[in-house]
């Protein structure tokens, strides 16, 4: 003889939740591991062809002031892990040096404006993160504000304003 006992709704209620808790959990999980992926497979790319960008829109910068030494930007794609560098020499002079951390899907950028009228130099960090796009597009993302760069012109000319005008964000 078996008896059965009648399961409390609430019971079936909290066990369907946990249930979905569950499952949002695995999903989290595969999403983590697909955008781990991604970044190891595409990072380097990313960075490359962000360093190509950069080269391409300060020689076009470059060229629309010909001969003005003033508007002299000079980019060095040659720095260790695949960091790069660029600086406007003359007053306002700016540099930004993007250092890559490919393991943690990160770039590190860092400004530095030496004003000319005797101030300390100002400087200004700002972290870009690589993030999937849920499909199997890599793109990045300002950690500070969550502003999103779906092509690595959009991250290009946002890195770029500041050392071509001389004015900080």
């Amino acid at each position: 003889m078996s008896t059965s006992v009648a399961v409390a709704d609430w019971i079936k209620r909290l066990a369907d939740d946990e249930r979905q808790r569950d499952a949002a959990r695995v999903m989290e999980s595969e999403t983590a591991a697909r955008k781990t992926d991604l970044v190891r497979q595409n990072s380097q790319r990313l960075l490359d062809t962000l360093k190509a960008a950069v080269t391409r829109d300060v020689d076009a910068f470059r060229a629309e002031f010909a001969g003005d030494r003033a508007r002299h930007v000079i980019v060095d794609a040659t720095m260790p892990d695949g960091g790069f560098a660029v600086r406007k020499p003359s007053a306002p002079a700016v540099s930004l040096t993007v250092t890559p951390n490919l393991r943690a899907a990160a770039m590190n950028c860092h400004y530095r404006f030496t004003l000319s009228d005797g101030l300390p130099p100002r400087e200004d960090r700002i972290d870009i993160t690589f993030a999937g796009d849920g499909v199997d597009t890599l793109q990045t993302k300002h950690q500070g504000t969550g502003q999103v760069f779906p092509t690595v012109d959009a991250l290009s000319e946002f890195l770029l304003v500041p050392v071509l005008t001389g004015r900080p964000r």
